[in-house]
């Protein structure tokens, strides 16, 4: 990650002890019939501390963002299985899409790739 540093940004939340329990990424990314939107990559908090509204308190920090920079839009990706995680999302707002399909093509795809 240190070596790609440029291409996203962070918050990570600490305990008392300055221990990380939890932890934020995102980048800020264009779509064609949005425009500027927030990409979240990653939200996550040790079990232990789940409930404790750490996660709010990390996608309150991320929205913020979005408001300085003017996003239209603030997306991430929720697994089907992690109902936990949906729950959460219902419950801050989230409009959580059934009909959209991710599309990965890994690094060996890449330099395969012919079009």
């Amino acid at each position: 990650m240190r070596s790609e540093k440029d291409y996203f940004n962070c918050y990570v939340a600490e305990n008392r002890e300055k221990d990380i329990i939890g932890f934020t990424t995102y980048f800020i990314a264009y779509y064609t019939w949005v425009g500027k939107s927030l990409y979240l990559d990653d939200l996550y908090v040790r079990e232990p501390y789940r409930r404790l509204k750490v996660g709010r308190k990390l996608l309150n920090k991320v929205f913020e963002v979005a408001r300085q920079e003017d996003c239209k839009r603030v997306r991430w990706l929720v697994s089907s299985w992690n109902k936990p995680a949906i729950g959460f999302y219902e419950k801050c707002g989230a409009n959580i899409s059934k009909g959209e399909y991710v599309c990965d093509v890994d690094q060996k795809g890449i330099w395969e790739f012919e079009g």
